[in-house]
């Protein structure tokens, strides 16, 4: 059987913690920022984990981890 290969434009979107939760940019943060609120925005910095449900997903992409 050959090797898995990671998806690599996941690779570099989402990462683990030791824990093994997945944590993620947050969307919606990249250009037309001048019409959102500033509670918006702010709340929109930093980074996110996933739910169960997307993290068996995007598990599945990342083979080798």
């Amino acid at each position: 059987m050959p090797k898995l290969k990671t998806r690599k434009a996941t690779a570099k979107r989402f990462s683990f913690t030791a824990s093994g939760k997945i944590k993620h940019k947050r969307s919606n943060r990249g250009h037309l920022l001048s019409h959102r609120t500033s509670k918006r925005k702010r709340n929109l910095r930093g980074t996110a984990y996933l739910s169960a449900a997307d993290q068996k997903r995007i598990e599945r992409l990342l083979p080798g981890r």
